[in-house]
Formats: structure tokens, sequence, C-alpha cells
């Protein structure tokens, strides 16, 4: 693109906004047919609203409902599952172990060398058997997955 037909697009810019700023804040022009039908709506707009809208107190906003009553409970969630104890030892492991490095590490509590190192392992072992335990197939065998 030339250097001039860059200044004549620029220019239809710049006059194209110069006329939406000159224009800013004009009513626009309606029809009669619909300023008719506005003034309709209008007359019979304030009646609706005063059948809709519920005369409020501040003790019960909503004194004509028994919404109280009508409220939806839902039902007691199951137990949560627990652990079998294998599985138990393995996230003792997992959670544990570094928490407890963690903790000893903040308080200034010199671990023997042993048990830091019995600790690591704890970690990775429990990492490990978590992993290895994991199902190896699908939950639903007959299930391939969102397909359109």
């Amino acid at each position: 693109m030339s250097a001039r037909n860059l200044d004549i697009v620029v220019s239809k810019d710049d006059d194209v906004w110069r006329a939406i700023v000159d224009n800013y804040g004009d009513r626009p022009d309606i029809e009669p047919d619909e300023v008719e039908a506005r003034e309709a709506d209008a007359e019979v707009a304030p009646e609706r609203r005063r059948s809709i809208e519920p005369e409020a107190s501040w003790d019960d906003p909503y004194p004509d409902s028994d919404w109280t009553s009508d409220r939806f409970v839902p039902p007691i969630p199951p137990p949560l599952p627990t652990p079998t104890t294998d599985r138990l030892i393995a996230w003792s492991g997992v959670f544990g172990s570094p928490a407890v490095l963690l903790v000893s590490l903040i308080l200034g509590i010199d671990l023997p060398q042993i048990v830091a190192y019995l600790l690591v392992a704890a970690f990775v072992g429990g990492f490990l058997y978590l992993v290895v335990q994991m199902p190896r197939g699908p939950r639903d065998p007959g299930d391939d997955g969102a397909q359109l």
C-alpha cells in the first residue's frame, strides 16, 4: 500500500469518527408506528409491574409464599470410603514422611541419618506402591469415551 492510499484510508477513518462524535447524544428518528407501540406498552406496564412486584416487609420479604416448607433438602451423602490397610500405609508414607522431614527442618530438630533415610524410603516406597496398584484398564470396559 502506497503512502497516498494510506492517507486516503486514514482520512476516511477520521471522517467516520468525526461523524460519530458530532452525532453523539442525538436521539434517533423513530417511525410513528414504533412510537405508538411504545406508548401502548408504557400504558400497560405499570399495572403489570404492580401485579408482579410483591409488597415486601422487613420481617418477611415474601409474605404470600411458603418457601420454608418447600425447600429442597438434599439426601444424606454416603459415607467416605475407607482405604485398605496397605493403601493407608502407602498414603501415610507419601504424605507423612515429607511432613515429618519438613517439621524437623523448620524446628531445627536434628534427625539421625538412618531416620531421614527411612523417611525418604517410606515416601518413595509408598508412591511406587500406589502407582503399581493403579488399575490398568478403563473403569467401564464398554465406554469408548466421547464419540459423536
